[in-house]
């Protein structure tokens, strides 16, 4: 009998940075012959099915159903599989409850921006994930930065803490040696910290200098945000050089990135940032913030620019365009880059701490 339950009840049907993370860290576990709790049947896994829609799909709905289960049921499934152990690719679990934990912190976001905190998710962060980090045997994060702030914001030792970092799959984003198009790629969430709106500001100047040239921003869109994004775009002037792509698919992915310019990823805040990995697997040029996670990952793979600082993320964007040299080059850092980061690291690690605690 397997003694590691894994709690996937967070997994989403359109998956982002949470569910890739666990998709491609679970076949990595399959030697400890884990239990799954899943909303849907997981080849190869012994997997327990539990309700649907408890994810950030469903909205806050979704995550109070979820955090409810938490309380309720998982601890349930626990004592009846017999489990020792129970991992949660986020920061979640049972509190007061006899399970022995570990946990993953992929961000610590809505602590740093004021307007964050005082939402639900920021009080979620404020109040339910210390104790979650408390009662943890230990705790994963994906960067120096996470592991920072988790020390930082919520007094945890560090010897409690192992970094991790995230990896890339080299089956699916690799150099497709297609041409390169005329357009800027941002790939992300519309909040207000990936700082979209000073990108369009910087893209403005840009397109003074070189109007054939567009802005193409992946993402769902998000009635909170995106409306003002289009706003703004058109305000400025750009709204036909800029496109907003809607939430891509998995598949869509690779050609896209591939023939993108560069990708631009101005976040004031990152936990990890993978799809400027992605980006670097594929050999196409990043300019990214030179704040948080991102330095960790791009190293000198990249132009690395002041996200509050308009005239140097244009400045970025317009040596990219203009120098094929410049390109060339962060082509081939990034492919030498990137190598670095491998989910089978990844996996291979998590495994190894999590064997320790059972």
């Amino acid at each position: 009998m397997s003694n590691l339950l894994v709690n996937l009840s967070a997994l989403i049907a359109r998956p982002t940075g949470i569910s890739t993370y666990a998709i491609n860290l679970l076949p990595h576990l399959q030697p400890l012959f884990p239990h799954v709790l899943s909303s849907r049947i997981i080849k190869g896994f012994k997997c327990h099915l539990i309700p649907q829609r408890m994810g950030a799909d469903a909205g806050m709905w979704g995550h109070g159903k979820r955090l409810l289960w938490l309380q309720t049921q998982l601890p349930r499934w626990y004592r009846q599989l017999g489990s020792q152990l129970l991992f949660s690719p986020l920061p979640e679990a049972p509190l007061f409850r006899s399970c022995s934990t570990v946990v993953t912190v992929h961000d610590l976001i809505p602590l740093r921006f004021p307007t964050l905190r005082r939402s639900p998710i920021g009080i979620y962060y404020r109040y339910y994930v210390p104790a979650v980090l408390r009662q943890s045997r230990h705790i994963l994060c994906d960067s120096k930065a996470t592991a920072t702030d988790i020390i930082d914001f919520y007094q945890i030792p560090a010897h409690r803490i192992t970094i991790i970092p995230l990896g890339y799959d080299a089956n699916h984003f690799y150099d497709l040696n297609l041409p390169t198009a005329h357009y800027f790629l941002y790939l992300g969430r519309h909040e207000p910290y990936k700082n979209l709106g000073q990108l369009l500001n910087a893209f403005r100047f840009v397109c003074n200098r070189h109007p054939g040239v567009e802005l193409w921003i992946g993402g769902s869109f998000d009635q909170r945000y995106s409306p003002q994004l289009v706003q703004q775009a058109t305000e400025l002037g750009i709204g036909n050089q800029v496109k907003f792509l809607d939430y891509l698919s998995y598949d869509q992915l690779p050609p896209l990135i591939n023939q993108a310019i560069a990708l631009v990823f101005p976040s004031l805040w990152e936990g990890f940032g993978l799809p400027v990995l992605e980006a670097m697997a594929c050999g196409t040029p990043v300019i990214a913030a030179n704040l948080s996670s991102l330095p960790e990952v791009v190293g000198d793979a990249g132009i690395l620019v002041d996200p509050y600082n308009t005239e140097e993320l244009a400045d970025g964007m317009a040596a990219i365009v203009n120098d094929s040299q410049l390109r060339e080059r962060l082509h081939q850092l990034g492919l030498t880059q990137s190598k670095q980061f491998t989910w089978e690291r990844t996996g291979r690690q998590t495994k190894e701490v999590l064997t320790q605690f059972l």
